[in-house]
């Protein structure tokens, strides 16, 4: 199983921009050094006050040069947004600096406030999504294409450089409403699902409609699927029950304005469940936290009960994890919950 971190380099109240990427960076280099598999960049706009991480691929670009295997993922590149040849050839050049590292996550976002910032409107994200990946398919496995879309038309183009990786680097994509599982099953691409809103136990369904419709197209294997959750270890359970809370519930708080917001109707829906849960609810069924046995052994249930391919693990959910319990539970990940997942 591919063990990852989900990173959204945070932002506290007493921090510059400059401290906040080198705490992040120094995490990044730390985990490359320890082993983990792949480090995820989240894109997130508009919001100060939560993360700098506004241009995943300026700071993978750094990371690739600053590290020496570990796997270099973008969790996930908002497509809408993005100008589909120029995000073809800077995703190449990061998987031909990092030696084919890159692992291109992409999705629409569940955050209008980024489409309103950009000027795009969010009804139209569902078909330049599909049209953006389209056009960064070809640029990368062709040596010229041409296309004609709803949103951009080429003649004759080409990107430069192109991957790395041959055919090209791989594709995983964001799945979240419930009519996204089976299309992408049938397109049979590789899928992120998360788990903060939702629950654990009610991943089943979603990925049962996933992997039929995977099959009934004809694709090999079953499909892989990449679990996204919260996760906080120490030394003991104890101590992890205690670091994680009060960041944890807080994330909570924020997050159910956020789904009140959402345009996906499954997370606004969600977002009244979210807004009075406790913390034992959340342990429950959203979460995993304690020492790295029974993190290890949970994470093992996930992967037999779920048919899981790997973990984005989010260390960090609210923000006020100070660094240095953040930076233990890393490498609590790396080399006591690992080596017991491989």
């Amino acid at each position: 199983m591919e063990v990852g971190v989900y990173h959204e380099f945070h932002c506290r109240p007493d921090q510059t921009p400059a401290a906040a990427f080198a705490e992040a960076l120094a995490q990044v280099e730390a985990a490359d050094r320890w082993g983990l598999d792949a480090i995820w960049l989240a894109e997130i706009h508009q919001q100060a006050r939560r993360s700098v991480l506004t241009a995943p691929l300026t700071v993978a670009s750094a990371i690739a040069a600053r590290t020496r295997r570990i796997k270099i993922g973008t969790g996930v590149q908002v497509l809408p947004l993005c100008h589909p040849l120029r995000l073809a050839e800077e995703t190449a050049t990061i998987d031909q600096i990092s030696e084919g590292r890159l692992l291109f996550g992409v999705g629409r976002s569940g955050n209008p406030r980024s489409y309103v910032a950009y000027g795009v409107p969010y009804s139209e994200s569902r078909e330049r999504f599909l049209e953006t990946l389209e056009i960064v398919k070809r640029a990368w496995t062709q040596p010229s294409f041409s296309y004609e879309g709803k949103y951009y038309s080429f003649n004759n183009a080409s990107a430069v450089p192109q991957p790395y990786q041959k055919p090209c680097p791989p594709i995983r994509v964001a799945a979240a409403s419930e009519e996204t599982f089976p299309s992408l099953g049938e397109a049979g691409y590789p899928i992120f699902v998360a788990v903060r809103s939702g629950s654990l136990s009610g991943l089943a369904p979603d990925l049962k409609a996933y992997r039929k419709a995977y099959k009934a197209a004809g694709h090999p294997g079953e499909g892989e699927v990449y679990l996204r959750l919260t996760l906080h270890i120490a030394d003991t359970d104890r101590q992890a029950l205690e670091e994680a809370e009060t960041s944890i519930m807080s994330g909570y708080r924020t997050l159910s304005t956020r789904l009140e917001n959402s345009p996906n109707r499954r997370r606004a829906a969600e977002a009244q469940a979210v807004k009075t849960i406790s913390y034992e609810e959340v342990r429950r069924d959203k979460v995993i936290i304690g020492g790295p046995e029974y993190v290890a052994d949970r994470l093992q249930q996930l992967h037999e009960e779920l048919g899981l391919n790997g973990i984005l693990a989010e260390l960090n959910f609210g923000a006020l994890i100070p660094p240095e319990p953040m930076t233990r539970s890393l490498q609590l990940l790396c080399e006591k919950v690992m080596p017991r997942l491989h």
